[in-house]
This record gives C-alpha cells, sequence and structure tokens, in this order.
C-alpha cells in the first residue's frame, strides 16, 4: 500500500496556484513528492519549476503517467469551468489515478490564494451545475472588517462555509451559534485547522451553544456577544419532515427568528441578513409558510414598529434587516446529491420523487459568496434574490452522477420514481407574482420589488402561533394543537389554504394527497 510520505503527486495547473501547492508539498514531505505539472500551456510544458517538469498537453495523460508514473492528481485550476473539470475528471479517471484531489470552492475566489489544507477529494458536486461567478471576496468582505460577527446555524451547510469565507474578513469576533454540540465543535475544529494551514486573517472564533427558541437566552447572550453583524442560517428545512412535525417547524423557524430579530434591535445589531428559500414563494408546505412568515417578520424589523425591542436603550433605532433568497444548494445534508451518492455506492437503485421535477441549483460556496456580498451592498428593508441560472432536473442529475461512478443508468444502476410527497411541487418559483426581480448592478444578485405589500395580519398570526408553540397557562388547550396551527396558516397565506384544499379533495376522491401538488 502507498503511504502518505511515498505518494506521487501530478498537480495539475502550473499556474500560481498548482506552484503553491507544490511549494507547500515540498515544504512538507510527508504529503508525498510532486513529480510532474500537468498543463496545456505551450509555453509552459516542457519547462521546469523548482525542479519539477511541467508534462502536457493534458488529454496525453494517459501516455505521460506511463513515462513518469503517479498515484494521485490534485486539481489546482481555480479558473477550472464545469465543463473543464469533467473532462479533466474523465481523463485522469481513464489514466488510472488511484485519487482524485482538488481545490474546493473557497479557493476558486480568493485571487489564486491556494492552501494544502483546502484540497479534498473531487465529488460529484463539483461537476454538476452551473461554472461559479468569480468573486473578489476580500473585496466583498471589507464591511466586516474588525466586526462582530455572529451566524446561526453555524455547524450546517450554509452556515459553515459562511464561517470558512468570514476567515478571510478580518472580524474581530466570529462567533460560532448552534444548537447541536457535534457540528459546532467540527466547525469550531475546522475553522482553526485552517487557520493552521495559513487560510484567512487571525480571527477570534468563539463557539456558542444555544437554542434559537430560548427567549430569554437569546435575549442574555446577544447582550454579552454584541454581534455588530448577524448571518441568519439556522433552520429546520427538510420538506417531508416538517409537515410531519408542523409545531416543531413553526417554533424553530418562526418563534427562533423573532427572538433573533427582537435581541439583535434590543442589543444595537447594525446589519441582519436573513437566509430564505425558494420554497417561502407561495408556500404549500409548513416549511416553507415557515420561511415566508420569516421573510415577513424581517421587512418588519426593518421598518423598526416594534414596541418590544425597544424597551431599554435605544439600540433599536438603526441598522440594516435584509432577506436573501435562493433555490436548493449542491451537496447540503440530507439533499439529494449525498442521498444519490449513498444509493450508487449500494448499487441503486436511485430514487426520483418525479422524472420532470426540476429544482434551482447552486453550489455551497457560491451561495454563501453571494449572501455575503448582498450583505455588504443590501438596503435596509430590502428582499434580494440570488441569480440561480436555469432549473435542472432531477432526473438528469441522478444520470449525471451514476456517470460520475462509471456506471451507466438503467442498464448498470435503475432510477424509480416513487410520486411527490406532501409539500413538494413539481417546479418552484424564485418570485411570486407581486414581486419583480430588478438588477442591482451585482452579479448575480437581484431585489425583488413588491408591487403591493401581502394582505398578512402578522400580528394577529404571531399572537396565534405563539401559545400553540408555546405552553401559555391561559391558553393552555392550544399547546401543540396542530389542527389550529394549519388553520391559522390557512388564513393568511392563499397559497397554504388552496394546497390544504386540494389535500382534503384528494383524500376524499381516495386518491393520493399527494398528486394534488403536482
Amino acid at each position: 500500500m502507498t503511504t502518505r510520505k511515498s505518494r506521487r503527486l501530478y498537480v495539475i495547473g502550473a499556474g500560481f496556484a498548482g506552484r503553491s501547492l507544490a511549494a507547500q508539498i515540498r515544504e512538507k514531505a510527508v504529503f508525498g513528492e510532486v513529480v510532474a505539472f500537468l498543463d496545456d500551456d505551450l509555453e509552459k510544458i516542457g519547462t521546469r519549476i523548482d525542479g519539477v517538469p511541467v508534462l502536457g498537453p493534458i488529454r496525453d495523460v494517459a501516455r505521460l503517467l506511463r513515462m513518469n508514473p503517479a498515484d494521485e492528481a490534485i486539481i489546482a485550476i481555480p479558473g477550472a469551468s464545469r465543463e473543464c473539470l469533467k473532462e479533466l475528471y474523465c481523463a485522469l479517471k481513464k489514466a488510472g489515478f488511484e485519487k482524485i484531489s482538488i481545490l474546493p470552492g473557497i479557493s476558486q475566489i480568493v485571487e489564486g490564494d491556494a492552501r494544502l489544507v483546502q484540497t479534498r477529494s473531487i465529488d460529484p458536486q463539483d461537476l454538476l451545475g452551473r461554472t461559479p461567478v468569480a468573486i473578489n471576496l476580500r473585496q466583498s468582505l471589507a464591511y466586516l472588517r474588525g466586526k462582530r460577527v455572529l451566524v446561526t446555524g453555524a455547524g450546517g451547510s450554509i452556515g459553515s462555509e459562511l464561517c470558512r469565507q468570514l476567515l478571510l474578513a478580518g472580524v474581530a469576533r466570529l462567533y460560532l451559534f448552534g444548537h447541536g454540540e457535534n457540528s459546532i465543535y467540527q466547525i469550531d475544529r475546522d475553522l482553526r485547522l485552517l487557520q493552521e494551514g495559513g487560510v484567512g486573517e487571525k480571527t477570534c472564533v468563539v463557539p456558542v451553544i444555544g437554542d434559537l427558541k430560548d427567549e430569554r437566552f437569546i435575549d442574555h447572550i446577544l447582550g454579552r456577544l454584541r454581534a455588530d453583524v448577524i448571518f441568519h442560517a439556522a433552520a429546520y428545512k427538510h420538506v417531508p419532515m416538517m409537515v410531519e412535525n408542523p409545531v416543531a417547524a413553526i417554533e424553530n423557524n418562526v418563534i427562533g427568528t423573532e427572538n433573533l430579530l427582537l435581541g439583535a434591535m434590543r442589543h444595537g445589531t447594525k446589519r441582519f441578513v436573513h437566509i430564505t428559500t425558494d420554497k417561502a414563494v407561495d408556500p404549500v408546505s409548513v416549511y416553507g409558510a415557515s420561511k415566508h412568515i420569516c421573510e415577513r417578520l424581517v421587512m418588519e424589523a426593518s421598518s423598526h414598529k416594534w414596541e418590544a425591542a425597544s424597551s431599554g436603550d435605544d439600540a433599536a433605532s438603526g441598522g440594516n434587516f435584509m432577506v436573501v433568497r435562493f433555490g436548493n444548494v449542491l451537496g447540503s445534508r440530507g439533499s439529494i446529491v449525498p442521498l444519490f451518492q449513498r444509493q450508487i455506492e449500494g448499487g441503486g437503485p436511485v430514487t426520483v420523487t418525479h422524472p420532470e421535477a426540476r429544482r434551482w441549483f447552486m453550489t455551497i460556496p457560491e451561495a454563501c459568496s453571494l449572501v455575503l456580498k448582498a450583505g455588504g451592498v443590501g438596503e435596509n428593508g430590502r428582499l434580494y434574490l440570488l441569480d440561480m441560472g436555469e432549473p435542472v432536473r432531477i432526473r438528469d442529475m441522478a444520470e449525471q452522477m451514476i456517470r460520475f461512478y462509471g456506471f451507466e443508468p438503467e442498464a448498470d444502476i435503475k432510477i424509480e420514481y416513487f410520486g411527490l410527497r406532501k409539500g413538494e411541487r413539481l417546479d418552484e418559483r424564485l418570485w411570486s407574482d407581486e414581486e419583480e426581480p430588478r438588477e442591482t448592478g451585482h452579479s448575480r444578485i437581484l431585489r425583488l420589488d413588491r408591487s403591493r405589500p401581502p394582505a398578512m395580519d402578522l400580528a394577529r398570526l404571531m399572537d396565534e402561533l405563539r401559545p400553540i408553540c408555546r405552553f401559555d397557562p391561559e391558553f393552555p388547550g392550544l399547546y401543540r394543537d396542530e389542527a389550529r396551527l394549519r388553520a391559522a396558516l390557512a388564513r393568511e397565506i392563499p397559497s397554504m389554504r388552496e394546497a390544504q384544499g386540494l389535500e382534503k379533495k384528494a383524500r376524499a376522491g381516495g386518491r393520493a394527497a399527494v398528486g394534488a401538488f403536482s
């Protein structure tokens, strides 16, 4: 077996990132030896960099590998498109490399400042979707320098990537807020390893374990931390699970967001960025409804109307409160990419809800870099939408992933369709009929303007939801009453009312309720 120290490596790309990686590998000889660079640049082919030959072109890698054997390849081309990465992967795989690594998305947006600690095994999501937009992250994060920044849901897929990119911002303190001990431990450890590996600037990282549903704790901890900026990424987000646990969805997402907003306003947070989803648009699921209400809560906070927030000091008189909405992200926990991976590795079948189901997809690093940029350029009371490109058919994604693992769809790995579940639609929408997207002057960030305010009576709805989610001795019979919760949502959100009506008709007609949402 090849040991780490004896590994022979090809670095694909003889540019700045590749040379930087090679230098670090040479410095830390325990990681192996770079025996060659591989590049398509005719001016580089045939030269040497610090004694290491530059071979090429890349399409001849199989022949080159026979002449100059190696075990592992590291792709170090920050500007490579998805199409280019697919070609590279196929060529390297056919050539017989035992392991293929890549610099992750964050390295594509840090001006070529590649670090060995950032490399990881290539993943199907690296080859899916569109090519991420190039962003000067250091410039985009300038507004955060010297600030105290809190990320909720810091252990989740979006929250953890926000934290990794925030290492570049020069923030004074980075608070990792989360409910799960293990996930916060993991991101805290990852950030410290990245810092030790030379990634980003020296930042004081502070893990904070807590529950957004605990109003007193949230007020207490925000008073202690005095966060200048909050990125609110925490949420329960699995649609079918939240259909089965509607009170938990509202309690965590809605009541938790209300607690966080009130605490932020009381204790002088200057910038509050709420991360939301396309499922909040004309929602048909409890999860979507919860995020729809959260958007309205943030808009309400932006006008500083909440009397409760103005008690105590006068901190509630200022601050920017904004919403950033986008669709699905590739590779998040519990999403279809890791599910498909497990199914393919188990020999199939790969399960898809419907052959025509489509979703909007973006990579996690790109979504997070755009959220951070929007947080700096966004205005108080505005709702922003990330440009998601074109929707992707889930069936097509399943077929691409099957081929990534060297199989043929249907011939080697079957695809089975099990039907849409409660709360799911064939297609999602990025904006409602009352919203109009407008360009902002910033690539892939749109502003959504409303033609008219929603008819929702937010104050009445929140008054009705609170005793359902939190025990109130004056209304003990309302506690955890799912029927009252659904009735309240249907009364204030027309799309929920329509969805519930269709579901009742489907049940009455003896048909599966899932068909109502197709």
